[in-house]
């Protein structure tokens, strides 16, 4: 417990350092997950162990922080961190994000490149024999392709908010030059560029690995004040695009031990039932991706709505049940 507090002051320490406009009591409780009153004890051990932590007022509160950040000891990375680094760098490999792994491999080469000589050769030991009994598991599905020039041209227009010009392999306009409006970028099972196509504000999603010819042009383009790509990314169940749905889910009593670790969606409400199960509640677009999905729990749950939803299994289902009969010997 001791080890816990002294832990914790740290943590606090670092994100008072790390932070230019300061922190409020109310934001580093959130950052520590503490109440009020523990905050505030850490609050005053840290002003002793770090006196020129500032006090500026921001009306009706004060914010903290640690001006010029805190000195190397504190700052080296630990085991567990540098580890967790090497985990993510190769699970991007081995999905295939070959782009932002080996961005994140450079940032490890400048952490390390940072440490004390000696803290670094301690670390680095155990960094590799952590990574040695850890490994990624290998997922079945797709592998999106990461172009690190095409990702630069595109960051490069999302920070300048420049417009962009395209040759995109799908959709029903194939091999036109597109100019297009840049949103943002989703990455996932397949990574998309959001935006919407020169004179129009609707957003739509443009695969990567089907985006050819880019370039970025001096044209400004900024996108909608009131557009909110957490919000656009976490509409659709996947990436097909449709009118949104409410949908409903029952969780039979025998797929709860599957379902208590697992979300269909950001906004879905979940409500037990007597039985055991439970009703899940979210509102997608989608429906074709979800009735995919959801074959894969078998008996384990059932779709109440919408009807559609259910309809587009069962066809999905009759149709490949219909290939396989006419393929079997």
């Amino acid at each position: 417990m001791r080890y816990d507090k002294t832990r914790q002051i740290l943590e606090l320490a670092r994100a008072l350092a790390g932070s230019a406009e300061g922190l409020t009591l109310d934001e580093m409780c959130e950052v520590s997950g503490l109440e009020r009153r523990t905050v505030e004890r850490m609050r005053d051990t840290i002003r002793d162990v770090f006196p020129q932590m500032e006090e500026i007022p921001d009306h009706p509160k004060k914010r903290f922080r640690i001006p010029h950040g805190l000195d190397g000891f504190f700052q080296d990375p630990t085991t567990g961190e540098l580890s967790d680094l090497g985990i993510a760098v190769a699970e991007l490999r081995e999905s295939g994000a070959t782009a932002r792994a080996e961005s994140l491999a450079s940032l490890g080469h400048k952490v390390r490149a940072a440490m004390r000589r000696g803290r670094r050769r301690i670390t680095e030991t155990d960094v590799e024999a952590l990574l040695r009994a850890e490994r990624i598991a290998v997922q079945a599905g797709p592998r999106p392709a990461e172009d690190p020039a095409l990702l630069e041209i595109l960051r490069k227009a999302l920070l300048e908010m420049k417009m962009l010009r395209f040759v995109y392999k799908g959709g029903s306009k194939r091999r036109i030059a597109r100019e297009i409006v840049p949103y943002g970028i989703i990455f996932g099972r397949m990574n998309y560029l959001i935006g919407a196509e020169a004179g129009t504000t609707k957003p739509k999603s443009w695969r990567l690995d089907r985006i050819e010819d880019l370039e970025c042009l001096e044209k400004g383009a900024p996108p909608p004040d009131d557009f909110d790509l957490a919000k656009f990314a976490n509409t659709p169940f996947g990436f097909f695009e449709g009118e949104p749905e409410n949908v409903v889910l029952r969780i039979l009593p025998d797929g709860m031990d599957e379902f208590k670790n697992y979300r269909f969606h950001s906004s879905q409400t979940v409500e037990p039932l007597p039985d055991g199960g439970a009703l899940v509640r979210f509102r997608a677009s989608g429906m074709l991706e979800l009735a995919w999905h959801l074959f894969s729990w078998g008996d384990k749950i059932e779709i109440i709505e919408p009807t559609t939803l259910r309809d587009t299994l069962m066809d999905e289902l009759k149709q490949t049940l219909a290939h396989h009969k006419s393929h079997a010997s």
